[in-house]
């Protein structure tokens, strides 16, 4: 039974790395992209004490989501490219206001 679960896993694995081309480094660049801006926001809550979303955390969000949604394009998935465009359209939206309201704090 051990065997055979360890041959599977083996089998699985060994699919998945058959697979690699550009496309899938391009989603694997993506994803760590992706998964950074949390990094950043944990160290930055951790140092501060309390949650806190840095400016680098809506950068590396728009950095991966955009290269998420060139992924999911270029495999033509309908619902990972709603999704990435959705979230990408967000996280702008977020640094809009974030630069307004800096930049009316320095007029004001």
């Amino acid at each position: 039974m051990l065997i055979d679960l360890s041959q599977a896993v083996g089998n699985y694995f060994g699919d998945v790395f058959q697979k690699m081309s550009w496309v899938v480094v391009l989603g694997y660049v993506g994803q760590l992209l992706f998964t950074m801006r949390f990094v950043v926001q944990w160290i930055a809550s951790e140092r501060a004490g309390k949650s806190v979303i840095p400016m680098a955390f809506w950068f590396f969000s728009i950095g991966g989501g955009l290269v998420l949604l060139g992924y999911a394009l270029y495999i033509k998935d309908p619902v990972f490219i709603l999704g990435q465009s959705f979230g990408v359209f967000v996280y702008m939206r977020n640094l809009y206001f974030i630069r307004r309201d800096k930049s009316g704090a320095v007029a004001a």
